[in-house]
């Protein structure tokens, strides 16, 4: 089912894309409630200790719970804001809860969007952005009856009792990038490409500067941050720029953004690849023959995780991201020499055991 709902967002993405020339993209902000059709049984169980006193148990009502999901982007991107889309689906399916969305929100809207969702009686409020978390968490403080949900990238032990951290832990999945990256250029050069100077983005490229450190890969890294994660023009020049000084392998760390970073790998001159690394979905069908692997989100299992978690009681916590709880490496990797491949299973085993350990450092790359 997932698998049939990204080919159609793929598609329409597609189309958007070719439009990118000849307008400026607008924000677009939607909201679509949809209703549960089916009936929810409530068991109730009543024990009697003595004459007077009654011990209850009741079974969350799902009818209770509304879910709106608050996303930067298109959900037709095929990648973070798809993710984001497809968790309150899966949220709406397998909990039953109602749920609506707004795509393309700004920061300086969010407030405002997550005011009106609560003024509609949403009382669950997920922003799918480590970017909104300061109004977030403001608005958690304001609304202590609600449950906030959000993104970021290191657990706040300020953080109010009704306000949910993800953790996207990004920069474990970058280790393993640095490494693939380090083994597989063949000119010494490798590149970084992010949105936005944020933590998280530091984090990924103390992450491949490790890799390389512990492997001792003699090998160049280049970083740019192209000001945006979601314009595939800006992304397209900085790659073209890394790819006329010899980089010969990219890792991108971009929404829609990566669209022109495969366009520049695509179009670089006859003679040595060049190959690039993604984030969040499966882009093999960017550019095959320039593909190697993608660090494969998904955001449902977490989401419905937090929303059983807030139906019982516990309205809000730190819930970081794990190896098969959020993310993986999409394997086999393609494109690279045979040993490479061979070793980055072992490479991700021994991460997940403990026997490596990434190290989250978020200062400034200068």
């Amino acid at each position: 089912m997932k698998k049939s709902l990204i080919g159609v967002l793929f598609a329409l993405l597609v189309v958007s894309t070719l439009a990118l020339s000849a307008c400026q993209p607008q924000v677009i902000e939607k909201t679509v409630e949809v209703e549960v059709e089916r009936t929810v049984e409530v068991e109730k169980t009543v024990e009697v200790e003595v004459e007077k006193t009654v011990m209850v148990e009741v079974t969350p009502e799902p009818s209770k719970y509304k879910l709106a999901v608050i996303l930067p982007g298109v959900i037709t991107d095929a990648d973070y804001n798809t993710l984001g889309y497809l968790a309150g689906m899966a949220v709406q399916k397998d909990l039953g809860l109602q749920w609506a969305y707004s795509e393309s929100v700004p920061v300086p809207d969010v407030d405002r969007v997550m005011r009106e969702y609560i003024d509609q009686g949403y009382n669950i409020i997920f922003a799918h952005g480590g970017q909104f978390k300061a109004a977030v968490v403001e608005l958690a403080k304001a609304f202590p009856d609600l449950t906030f949900i959000c993104e970021g990238d290191a657990e706040d032990p300020a953080a109010p009792a009704n306000y949910w951290q993800i953790d996207r832990n990004f920069h474990i999945s970058y280790y393993v990038m640095g490494y693939i990256a380090g083994r597989t250029t063949q000119s010494g050069k490798i590149g970084y490409i992010a949105g936005l100077t944020m933590p998280f983005t530091y984090q990924e490229v103390h992450a491949i500067q490790q890799a390389l450190a512990d492997n001792n890969l003699d090998v160049e890294l280049k970083t740019v941050w192209a000001g945006d994660f979601n314009d595939p023009t800006k992304a397209r020049q900085v790659a073209d720029t890394m790819i006329a000084e010899n980089v010969d392998v990219i890792m991108g760390s971009l929404n829609l953004g990566m669209f022109g970073i495969f366009e520049a790998a695509k179009a670089a001159q006859a003679g040595t690849p060049v190959l690039v690394t993604a984030k969040y979905t499966d882009k093999t069908s960017f550019a095959p023959a320039n593909y190697i692997t993608s660090s494969l989100y998904d955001f449902a299992g977490p989401l419905k995780n937090i929303i059983q978690q807030t139906m019982a009681g516990t309205t809000g916590g730190y819930y970081p991201m794990t190896y098969g709880d959020g993310f993986t490496i999409q394997t086999p990797v393609k494109n690279v020499p045979e040993d490479v491949a061979a070793d980055i299973e072992q490479l991700v085993e021994d991460i997940k055991s403990g026997k490596i350990t990434v190290v989250k450092d978020a200062t400034e790359i200068k």
